[in-house]
């Protein structure tokens, strides 16, 4: 028994005629902005102490935020990028709560500081996000994420100096940063300052500007814009050394209409390459005035083509064609005068090389089995990078020479822990009507019994969930527990196919496929018989909302992070309405039918026993806005659902995940291992 007493939510009644049917929403006023809604603010503060008050009588998250802690203790490499002698990388040198931006001279030189962001505030909650180096490696343009949102601020770095340039750029938001081939300035995109509170601002009018240095932002040149079609997002990148600025533009879907502008021209005309978004585009370099190309154009799983923008009307010419046997093409470069290509094989990585023409040249060496990529290096250059990890295996970078293909460690961190223990297996399971799902496992080897479970999926907009290395998670298996990962519809495990297979109308698909999971699970004798949590975020926290109405027999306990769970009203906030080609539109009478069959916020089936409940948010997020959650813990709280708790854990200074500080991740994950530990029968015994 629980024995909570919640906080009152007052409900005032909202009811709205959907296609003649009668939709309740009692709890729009959560929707409000807190601070500036002082009864929200007050119902957070509420939620908060009652959660708190709960989760400090749980035994055992005193271990996990311990352990979670050592096992962060190593340091975090990302990629390098090459700009003469100099190589460019973020580091998190253990528990820092933010990565640092360094810079090496020479490939295995000291490391020099340039940009320390835990500097910045005294809770860390800020952080760079995307960065870009000049080709001359005299400048870096950087982004600063405040609090976690997803509005941006661009600077400019002199490396030499190590002082920041005068230049400022704002209210950037999902961008890249790519500099023009002289140094002079760089590509970003932005949207126009919001008229009100960024926080709840809808995204529209997004462009792509040139910033030069040392001008004001009011004098940014606008590159490409569609104003007779705002709600596009337009996303500028040029390629290593490339000639051509690629444009992707797109209303939210994973396929884009692509515009480039040749930068060794005076005008900088932007030229649409391919107006329609039937298919993804996405330039990885040029050979002279032909265009290399990643698309899913006549390829479900992807393949390789040329573009001659010399050509009127140029249509592509295939350099490396769609896998045959049912591998997805998942990453692409031109390094050193080879074409390489990652493919994701059952959801693990394959890196193949290939002739300029498609001539196919083997493969390269990996350490083992994982996920590999993030290809960093120069057409030409015999020296490149790329990274490497897998769910016992920390990220480590590696320098492959592109001549002779041998791959060498540049950054092999070791991290605290005896990857011997660790058992690593893949499954497969069937799914409610018959489809073969995969399933990963991760547990200590000596853990042969039945164990308490962790279920994680995602299912949704094609991404797909691939093994990499996260001590969060790993603090879990230690303890005893098993993690499982679930690659269900609606990811991009096996392509196109896949990701559409669990989308708009065919959603309840990726439910089945969980579900099936945890059934599969139980059959096989993985979890005990009362032992299992699951587990997601954003897309994945609708999933749990979504299954955990659906079988609320099958799961103990249920953890719903920054999840979108009204999928009646997701299109009025921030960036939902780019979700709509993903969930389809609710003012669409065949979509709303749909969505009222799962949307978790809707379909709370009272007078049910429900698994306890931990749903994780944060003030912040103008992502996935709170609201989501907040009226959906206050339904939650207000039904008959049996004695088990029901509870939200809201993070100020936070937002989406991204940039969130590491002590805060830490502390927020010890929070939902103890519950879950709680809940599932999990027998704490410290380090293993």
């Amino acid at each position: 028994m629980s024995n909570i007493t919640y906080p009152t939510t007052k409900r005032i009644e909202v009811t709205e005629q959907h296609f003649g049917q009668a939709v309740v929403d009692s709890y729009r006023w959560l929707e409000n902005e807190a601070p500036s809604d002082q009864a929200v603010s007050a119902w957070i503060e509420a939620q908060n102490k009652v959660t708190r008050g709960y989760l400090d009588t749980l035994p055992g998250r005193d271990i996990f935020e311990k352990r979670m802690k050592a096992l962060f203790e190593y340091e975090r490499y990302t990629v390098p990028r090459k700009r003469g002698d100099q190589y460019f990388f973020t580091l998190n040198r253990g528990l820092e709560n933010q990565p640092s931006l360094y810079v090496r001279h020479g490939a295995f030189g000291d490391a020099r500081l340039l940009i320390d962001p835990n500097a910045w505030t005294e809770d860390n909650a800020d952080a760079i996000g995307e960065w870009s180096v000049s080709d001359n490696g005299r400048h870096v343009a950087f982004s600063v994420q405040k609090g976690g949102t997803d509005w941006r601020a661009i600077k400019v770095l002199d490396v030499e100096s190590g002082e920041e340039l005068g230049d400022t750029v704002e209210w950037a938001r999902f961008t890249r940063i790519t500099w023009a081939p002289d140094g002079t300035g760089f590509f970003y995109s932005r949207m126009p300052k919001p008229e009100q509170g960024a926080s709840g601002a809808a995204i529209a009018n997004h462009a792509v500007y040139f910033h030069r240095l040392g001008t004001s932002q009011n004098d940014d040149r606008l590159i490409y814009a569609t104003p007779d079609r705002p709600g596009l997002l337009h996303v500028a990148d040029r390629a290593e050394r490339g000639r051509y600025l690629a444009i992707s533009s797109t209303p939210g879907t994973n396929e884009n209409a692509l515009t480039i502008v040749d930068l060794s021209s005076k005008d900088w005309k932007a030229r649409i390459i391919m107006p329609d978004m039937a298919a993804e585009w996405s330039v990885i370099g040029n050979d002279g005035s032909k265009l290399v190309l990643v698309t899913t154009d006549g390829a479900e799983r992807r393949r390789v083509v040329s573009l001659d923008v010399t050509e009127d009307d140029p249509k592509p010419q295939e350099i490396v064609a769609e896998d045959s046997d049912n591998a997805v093409l998942n990453d692409a470069a031109l390094l050193g005068n080879k074409l390489f290509i990652g493919y994701l094989v059952d959801a693990k990585t394959e890196i193949r090389r290939f002739g300029m023409t498609g001539s196919p040249e083997g493969t390269v060496a990996l350490p083992g089995i994982g996920t590999a990529g993030g290809f960093q290096g120069h057409p030409g250059d015999k020296e490149a990078f790329f990274g490497f990890t897998g769910f016992d295996a920390p990220a480590a970078i590696y320098r492959y020479d592109t001549q002779s293909n041998t791959v060498t460690p540049w950054a092999e961190p070791k991290a605290p822990i005896d990857a011997d223990k660790i058992a690593v297996e893949q499954r497969f399971y069937r799914s409610r009507d018959g489809t073969e799902v995969p399933l990963f496992l991760v547990r200590r080897k000596d853990v042969t019994t039945p164990a308490p479970t962790l279920l994680y999926g995602y299912g949704g907009f094609g991404i797909s969930q691939v093994p990499y290395y996260n001590p969060i998670q790993l603090a879990w298996v230690e303890q005893g527990g098993v993690l499982a990962i679930a690659n269900i519809r609606g990811g991009g495990e096996y392509g196109r196919a896949w990701h559409r297979a669990g989308q708009l109308e065919e959603k309840q698909s990726a439910f089945d496929d969980f579900i099936a999971a945890g059934e599969f699970l139980k059959r096989v004798g993985i979890i005990s018989p009362k032992g299992l949590a699951i587990q997601g975020e954003s897309n994945g926290g609708l999933l749990v909302g979504a299954v955990t109405n659906q079988r609320p027999d099958l799961f103990d306990v249920a953890l719903p992070g920054v999840g979108v769970l009204d999928m009646l009203r997701f299109d009025k906030f921030t960036a939902g309405g780019f979700w709509i080609s993903e969930f389809g539109s609710p003012s669409e009478e065949k979509h709303f039918r749909n969505l009222m069959t799962y949307s978790p916020y809707h379909t709370i089936r009272q007078g049910t026993d429900y698994p306890a409940i931990l749903a994780t948010t944060a003030d912040a997020d103008d992502r996935v806005v709170p609201a989501h959650t907040f009226k959906y813990v206050a339904a939650l709280q207000a039904a008959d659902l049996g004695s088990k708790p029901r509870l939200v854990r809201i993070e100020t200074r936070a937002g989406h995940g991204a940039g969130m500080p590491l002590a805060k991740t830490i502390a927020q994950h010890a929070d939902m291992w103890a519950f879950a530990a709680h809940w599932t029968g999990l027998d704490l015994i410290g380090p293993k």
